[in-house]
């Protein structure tokens, strides 16, 4: 049986066969029975935070959460539009039992998602996820009278978070050009208005959420509008955000993308040259550039990989008390300022050390040479095999052993649908494209259902 929750909470069709308004308050019902703390609330009730991105399904979504938490004897402190960082940030900034976010993220429209995060504002472990869903099954609590849960609107969360971003980094920002790419999405208003406040110069696009566009042509996974802007307003830099602004991708000044492998890249360089890096090391996932390993290896920075996933990410980090990570997708998790990806803080970062060194931030990613990949989502297979049929093995065995040292290969199954992703990185495009495809035959062939 699969698990409810994927990487990054429970995600799908808003309305559909799973996220619906029925579910979304039992959901937050079995939250309530297993996130409350009844040792720590020293007699008042739990409280939780709950925030969502601007999707028009989140007002009935979060209006069940809402009433599923406070329905069960929690008090709730509504944030309304904020980006995914701003929920974990005020989790833990007002001491709440757990913070609650409604987005899909980067997914269209038409999805939507509940994520939670524990007191503290880090993400749960898969079994505190799995107790919830459990719970799901059991009959909620029902307190009545003076122990009903309150509701109260948080009119301050986004100047909060937007106080916090900038207690953080402090960036100076004067004499720099940007043009941010908010998705229509949470970060819509925080991150123009964070940029502003740090000096730069700021010219937005995808910032004028109606419920229906958010992702809808633009942010971190449609980066050809940004391109454009940015080259027509002859900017240094342009940020882009995704729906709920957990992510961060970048475009230099002629257009061209800076991914989270050269993010990461620049921060960790960065953070070395300040003494900030803990023990040398960077946290990323097994799906990040050999390009990225090698620039590391150059630059005395030990590379931790973890499984894909920023919440996988943060757990090696926290293992290890290490203060970067994060995914080549732009996830990027700085530690001493936050608890999860923060895409405005993390534009924030680039665009100090932008104005910190004088250097163009094309310049910069440049410490880093992207070696061509090549990703393949293999359908309708049984995922489940692929690490144990000798078949496909003996294939990726063959196939590393002709790439050498010049790319490496990945196989990885989907933690939601019925697929294989094959991962191919060589020295050339051609070469990587045809290894790839070729060892997909093998996986199809070998794993079909």
């Amino acid at each position: 049986m699969s698990r409810l929750f994927g990487t990054d909470g429970v995600r799908g069709l808003a309305n559909g066969d799973v996220i619906t308004a029925d579910f979304a308050l039992r959901l937050a019902q079995a939250a309530a029975g297993v996130l409350r703390d009844p040792e720590g609330t020293e007699g008042r009730r739990p409280v939780a935070v709950v925030g969502r991105d601007p999707r028009a399904s989140g007002e009935f979504l979060s209006a069940a959460v809402v009433a599923g938490l406070a329905s069960s004897g929690i008090d709730v402190l509504d944030a309304g539009v904020v980006p995914t960082p701003a929920v974990a940030f005020l989790t833990a900034e007002v001491h709440a039992d757990f913070g609650v976010m409604l987005s899909a993220s980067h997914n269209a429209m038409p999805d939507n998602g509940i994520k939670f995060f524990a007191n503290g504002g880090h993400k749960l472990p898969d079994v505190v996820e799995d107790a919830i869903a459990a719970a799901m099954d059991e009959e909620p609590t029902r307190p009545t009278g003076v122990d009903v849960g309150r509701v109260t609107v948080m009119d301050d969360a986004g100047t909060r978070y937007v106080r916090h971003l900038l207690d953080a980094v402090e960036p100076q920002l004067e004499g720099l050009t940007l043009v941010i790419d908010a998705a229509h999405g949470a970060a819509s208003e925080v991150s123009p208005e964070v940029f502003r406040l740090a000096g730069a110069t700021v010219h937005v696009i995808g910032a004028r959420p109606d419920g229906l566009n958010i992702n809808d042509g633009v942010g971190s996974t449609h980066l050809g509008p940004l391109k454009e802007a940015v080259v027509a307003h002859g900017a240094d830099l342009g940020i882009a955000h995704d729906g709920d602004a957990d992510r961060c991708l970048a475009v230099d000044a002629d257009g061209n993308e800076i991914d989270g492998d050269q993010i990461m890249a620049i921060l960790a360089v960065a953070l070395k040259e300040h003494g900030e890096l803990v023990d040398d090391t960077l946290v990323a996932t097994v799906m990040s550039n050999l390009g990225l390993l090698r620039a590391m290896e150059a630059a005395g920075i030990r590379v931790v990989q973890a499984g894909v996933g920023d919440r996988y990410v943060l757990e090696e980090m926290r293992k290890g008390g290490f203060s970067l990570g994060g995914e080549q997708s732009g996830h990027v998790i700085l530690s001493e300022h936050a608890t999860t990806g923060d895409g405005v803080l993390t534009g924030l970062m680039l665009a100090a050390r932008v104005a910190e060194t004088g250097r163009t931030i094309a310049e910069l990613g440049a410490v880093m040479t992207r070696m061509p990949q090549v990703l393949i989502n293999v359908q309708g297979v049984d995922k489940n095999r692929v690490e144990g049929d000798e078949g496909v093995q003996a294939a990726v065995g063959e196939l590393e052993t002709a790439l050498g040292d010049q790319g490496r290969v990945l196989l990885r199954k989907s933690g939601t649908e019925p697929v294989v992703r094959v991962m191919v990185e060589a020295d050339t495009h051609e070469r990587a494209q045809a290894s790839a495809e070729s060892l997909s035959i093998v996986v199809k062939e070998r794993l079909a259902l």
